[in-house]
């Protein structure tokens, strides 16, 4: 594609020279049939000056307007090169917020976006500046990507894989690599999620460990960016879905799973420090956030933290008065079970941790029965509020439909954020690590602890929010009774409990009598009331009807973005064990963390084929201009986060597992795949300053385009694949 004097690029450059060639002779052609040998065919002398007698000067703008209109966007700015009035009328935004709502099939009802410069400023953005051209190839794991997570500088990326690496890339292009650990060393079955540090001067990294078939057990690593790729400290973290996150600069969470009865478990949530070399015994390293309460065999899973300044003390009691809103926390909950043996490392994508729990041969069929006598086919889909594009019937992705809240509060907050490109100053991480002891706990900011996990089934279909305004971490530790001390309390332990073995129950009541002490008692753990008190409540809860594979935060932390596969309507679960059918697409839900109210949806886009028993979690990722997620169909799709229309969708040869944007360059784009490969696009602007060919590119949903595939590119024999 050739830039025109507008910056708009509307064909490829033989295209366009042919177009801009063809306008000029027709200018030339036409200017001697009304004007004189010495003017231009708009009426013009070679001074610049309007001749008095040519048709052009009598013809009125509207007229001019509705010619171009029968044009396609490129025509009209080559014929906007032909003469001043021409070029001034090319620009007229009437033109261009036609051309922008036609081809991008936008909504009428959509204004332009606050702030934007105008329709056509708008239509060279989602030309020029949309991650559409595959720059790099990188093949350097030997199986399965699962996961991609940027820097917040953006000039680092992290990939996890099931060959057990992880491996942190140089972004610039072309990709290098600048640190690799092989986690197998540590007993590590493969690595699945990672996490930079605020400062960027830590790597989180989240995997599962070896073990039986049924273990569910992981473990979180942390490791040094700068200055070497050091590994940092170690914690455990069960389930291992739970992923993990930074808490702080200095600190992360992990989780922990205990079964207290049949269906019923709690999750603990940890604060860790990521300094655990410490000077005294006594100095703790992790402290117990906090408790919840889980039923019907679910878990919290999938954590993560969204800085919130607008939280306070008067406004918490507005918002938890909504009917989402769960009185008692017994909304999460922890499978008694553990997953079955399915294929090892082979099966696809990241798995949950609670898959195949113990599920009758029949027990899909009868779920299927039980939906159809309800009058519901459990695998037909919602009907898509949108009209398909014509030609591309399935391939096209629907629009995310917003509340016209959501646009006004979103742009407020998009203008206060940076789209900027990478800058070049040092690193702030080398003049000096940020202090490894408490301060970083000091003064936080008001934060939401996000989750998924259910209460009415295994599968998380459940967001939980729970509000976090102070965390004291205890200074020292308590040390107790001394070594000497606690072996004789062991003895007078082991004496006690033989000396009851012999007693009788009425014997044994008696002797807590004549001691003034109660009898223990069992507590009844299935009765959530009774035990309430033990455990921490949830703040809010909002139900999906789905099963929740993957969610993702705005740049602000104001939005939060759900990847979802609904369940039939009116289903009815009758054994959490055995949950509802789900959809082969996957539901994206946008939800306002200042309201925690839904403020948009998408029905039906991207797909996903896997059953409940098998279902991993498909990553997506929000940036300031726009939204992308993976899909099972062997695409990653992108959609304008304003506007809600989906834009492109990204080839892979198998189900692409994560998307990540650059923090800092809205034009790259990073997505991973079961294929092996991670794929770096970049925009067609920036690929054209790089000096890169651009035509290995994404499938563009727009009018007036035909989606060819591209040309596959060549195997490099040293594992990376480039296009210069």
């Amino acid at each position: 594609m050739a830039e025109t004097m507008d910056d708009v690029p509307m064909a490829d450059s033989s295209d366009s020279q042919m177009e801009h060639g063809r306008a000029r002779e027709s200018m030339q052609s036409n200017s001697s049939s009304f004007s004189s040998s010495n003017s231009d065919q708009d009426g013009t002398a070679d001074d610049g000056t309007y001749i008095d007698n040519s048709p052009w000067v009598f013809m009125p703008e509207p007229l001019f307007i509705k010619i171009f209109l029968q044009l396609q966007a490129r025509d009209v700015l080559n014929a906007g090169q032909c003469c001043k009035r021409w070029y001034k009328l090319s620009k007229d935004d009437y033109i261009w917020r036609k051309y922008f709502r036609q081809e991008f099939n936008v909504d009428p009802s959509i204004p332009l976006k606050r702030g934007a410069e105008s329709w056509r400023a708008e239509y060279r953005r989602l030309t020029n500046n949309v991650p559409m051209v595959m720059t790099d190839v990188l093949t350097f794991h030997s199986h399965q990507v699962l996961h991609v997570s940027f820097s917040h500088n953006g000039k680092m990326f992290a990939t996890c894989s099931k060959d057990g690496f992880v491996i942190v890339w140089n972004s610039a292009y072309p990709t290098t690599i600048r640190d690799s650990y092989d986690m197998r060393k540590l007993s590590w079955k493969y690595t699945q999620f990672s996490q930079f540090n605020q400062s960027d001067t830590l790597l989180l990294v989240s995997g599962v460990h070896f073990g039986s078939p049924h273990s569910t057990s992981g473990e979180i690593a942390v490791f040094t960016v700068q200055n070497g790729f050091k590994l940092k400290c170690r914690v455990t973290n069960r389930p291992y879905d739970i992923f993990g996150t930074w808490f702080s600069d200095q600190h992360l969470l992990s989780g922990d799973l205990s079964w207290l009865a049949h269906l019923v478990s709690s999750s603990i949530l940890w604060l860790n420090k990521a300094n655990q070399e410490v000077d005294s015994e006594h100095t703790p390293v992790r402290s117990q956030m906090y408790k919840f309460y889980n039923r019907n065999a679910s878990s919290i899973r999938a954590i993560m933290v969204a800085n919130c300044p607008w939280l306070s003390d008067e406004a918490e009691g507005k918002r938890d008065g909504g009917k989402d809103s769960t009185a008692d926390s017994g909304g999460q909950k922890s499978s008694d079970e553990e997953p079955g043996t399915s294929g090892g490392d082979r099966r696809a994508g990241n798995p949950l941790s609670h898959y195949q729990m113990n599920q009758d041969v029949d027990s899909d069929d009868d779920q299927e029965q039980e939906a159809v006598d309800d009058g519901h086919d459990p695998n037909a889909a919602e009907d898509v509020p949108y009209q398909l594009l014509v030609g591309d019937r399935a391939d096209y992705a629907s629009p995310i439909q917003y509340l016209e809240e959501f646009r006004q509060e979103y742009e407020e907050s998009y203008y206060e954020s940076s789209d900027d490109c990478l800058e070049d100053d040092e690193d702030d991480a080398d003049e000096e690590e940020l202090s490894e002891g408490e301060d970083d706990l000091e003064n936080l900011c008001p934060k939401y602890l996000i989750f998924s996990t259910g209460s009415k089934t295994y599968t998380p279909h459940q967001i939980g929010f729970k509000r976090i305004t102070s965390v004291n971490f205890p200074r020292r530790l308590d040390p107790g009774p001394s070594l000497r001390e606690r072996i004789a309390l062991r003895d007078r332990q082991r004496e006690l409990q033989v000396i009851m073995a012999e007693m009788s129950p009425e014997e044994i009541r008696l002797q807590y009598i004549l001691q003034n002490e109660e009898p223990p008692v069992e507590p009844n753990w299935a009765n959530y009331e009774a035990v309430a008190g033990r455990f921490d409540k949830v703040d809010k809860l909002i139900d999906l009807h789905g099963h929740i594979i993957g969610m993702g935060l705005s740049p602000d932390h104001r939005y939060l973005y759900v990847n979802s596969r609904p369940w039939p309507k009116n289903c009815v679960i009758r054994n959490p064990l055995d949950p509802p059918a789900i959809a082969q697409e996957i539901d994206i839900h946008v939800i306002d963390l200042m309201t925690l109210k839904k403020v948009g949806k998408m029905l039906r886009a991207h797909k996903a084929y896997t059953p409940n028993t098998e279902c991993f979690f498909i990553f997506l990722d929000v940036c300031d201009n726009y939204v992308a997620s993976g899909a099972e169909d062997m695409h990653a799709y992108l959609w304008d986060r304003y506007y809600g229309v989906c834009l492109a969708k990204y080839q892979h040869a198998d189900v692409v597992n994560s998307v990540a944007f650059n923090p800092r360059d809205n034009e790259m784009l990073v997505t991973t795949s079961d294929d092996y490969e991670i794929k770096i696009w970049r925009s067609l602007s920036k690929a054209q300053k790089l000096g890169i060919p651009t035509v290995n590119r994404a499938a563009e949903f727009r009018k007036q385009k035909n989606n060819r595939p591209p040309p596959q590119p060549q195997q490099h024999p040293h594992g990376m694949r480039s296009f210069v």
